[in-house]
């Protein structure tokens, strides 16, 4: 779990700059871009955003390129890990593509795509279920870009947290990965954005971005005054250790 006084309390943290952080992000970053281009995964979002899930080819240690993984500069418990996501954003993000409907296009746009990790749409009705109970988020940056930075809602994990408590406590443990809590989410999602600030976490390589995982988070768009500014693409690498079960992820801090 995390060990941070800081993410218990609001929901995210940010850290450094630090060395050992800008070590693996400097050697992390040229595997990240090589990785990026061979990869036959389409960019979303008319051409701006490759999600790039399990792209970053890092050890279970987190090591990469020789680097060691900079377990001792984070407040988090060392352990294994997956190949990290390589999000990475182009100038003009969002934009309108055929995979997305208008509605879902204006929420990236007016609410950043906010969302809870590990809530995944199940059926051809998309019902909510907690399919993915992770233990935390990581975000660490390679790239200087500064446009379309990650999006945190202040607390609002305690929210999400109750929320999804009382929508779950009717079953038993043994089911909670399938029970619908769409409506529940839904609801808590409107309330966050009515109680909770909304933050931009903008950060650099060196620096790191703790998320509690129950978060409500997203992307902002990329400024339309920044688009023809030369700027390069960002790439924010995430990792989600994952939990071995939901009531881990419902019940704990």
């Amino acid at each position: 779990m995390v060990i941070c006084p800081e993410v218990q309390a609001r929901g995210w943290h940010k850290i450094g700059p630090n060395p050992a952080i800008l070590g693996w992000a400097r050697a992390a970053r040229p595997v990240a871009e090589q990785a990026i281009a061979a990869s036959p995964e389409p960019w979303r979002c008319g051409g701006t955003w490759f999600v790039g899930v399990d792209a970053l080819p890092n050890g279970p240690d987190g090591a990469v390129a020789g680097a060691a993984f900079p377990w001792d500069a984070l407040p988090l418990a060392p352990c294994a890990l997956h190949w990290g996501q390589l999000s990475t954003i182009r100038p003009g993000y969002p934009q309108l593509s055929a995979e997305e409907t208008p509605a879902a296009f204006r929420f990236r746009q007016t609410r950043d795509a906010a969302h809870l990790d590990g809530l995944l749409p199940v059926g051809p009705e998309k019902r909510r279920k907690i399919k993915e109970p992770h233990a935390w988020i990581l975000g660490l940056p390679l790239t200087e870009a500064q446009g379309a930075p990650l999006v945190v809602w202040e607390r609002s994990h305690l929210v999400l947290q109750d929320a999804l408590r009382r929508a779950l406590a009717p079953h038993p443990p043994a089911i909670w990965a399938e029970v619908d809590i769409t409506e529940a989410y839904q609801t808590a999602r409107a309330q966050v954005f009515e109680l909770c600030p909304r933050i931009e976490l903008r950060a650099v390589p060196g620096e790191a971005m703790v998320l509690h995982r129950l978060t409500l988070h997203g992307v902002a768009p990329w400024p339309s005054a920044d688009h023809d500014k030369g700027q390069s693409a960002r790439i924010i690498a995430y990792f989600r250790p994952m939990l071995t079960s939901v009531a881990d992820w419902i019940r704990a801090p």
